[in-house]
């Protein structure tokens, strides 16, 4: 898949090992924006989500990274051709990215494998294995490259999203936001996207099911990425 287009702008996604996915459009649409002004999204692949955070909030100052430079490539040339040209895009390690001001919500949709045996494909592993980044890694770069009242989202599998939250709060992080995702009504929950706050409020839990039981996208889905899908 050469090219995937959406409403108000394109991916192009040749030689980027994630591909666009449903996991991304669906987390790139869940982000809270309130609130939000200056913003980083971390291993930003094919710059979808620095886009869609874009099209939703074009007034933010975003900064984008991504260690790979295929992926940077192709990120730089996505975002130079959508509206939203100003998006800073780094080819960079987040454990080497330095900036002058803090940011008051950092995203990723990370590396998830954590154990599991690795393919041939360098590129593929770098992007869905965790050595590049652990989650440890992770945590702390949020710590350092956030203010005070600044939030971090992540979507991951149940079992890595159990990992992380526990890695989190054992940094003094606070869990303040959960959506627990199943693909059909009648599968258990396969995604968890989440929020994570230095600051301590009440913890809002919502749940969402991607397809209903006529395997059409369901209606909650629907609603939620409706204003990126072209045919939605």
């Amino acid at each position: 898949m050469a090219s995937f287009a959406f409403k108000q702008f394109k991916i192009d996604q040749n030689h980027a090992a994630m591909k666009v996915s449903t996991d991304g459009i669906m987390f790139g649409s869940w982000l809270s924006l309130n609130n939000a002004k200056n913003v980083l999204d971390i291993g930003a692949g094919t710059g979808l989500l620095s886009l869609m955070a874009k099209q939703r909030s074009p007034q933010l100052a975003l900064s984008a990274i991504e260690i790979d430079e295929q992926a940077s490539d192709e990120a730089t040339l996505n975002i130079a051709r959508s509206p939203w040209p100003d998006i800073q895009l780094h080819c960079i390690a987040v454990q080497d990215f330095e900036s002058p001001e803090k940011f008051d919500l950092i995203f990723s949709n990370p590396p998830y494998f954590q154990a599991s045996l690795k393919g041939e494909n360098a590129q593929r592993n770098l992007a869905r294995h965790t050595d590049s980044l652990s989650f440890a890694d992770l945590i702390t770069s949020f710590l350092r490259l956030s203010s005070e009242s600044s939030r971090l989202a992540i979507i991951l599998p149940l079992e890595g999203a159990h990992i992380f939250i526990e890695l989190a709060q054992a940094k003094g992080l606070y869990l303040i936001r959960q959506c627990d995702v199943k693909t059909t009504p009648s599968k258990a929950v396969s995604r968890v996207m989440f929020e994570l706050s230095k600051v301590e409020q009440a913890l809002v839990t919502e749940s969402l099911c991607i397809y209903d039981g006529n395997n059409q996208y369901s209606a909650e889905y629907t609603r939620l990425c409706r204003d990126f899908y072209l045919k939605m």
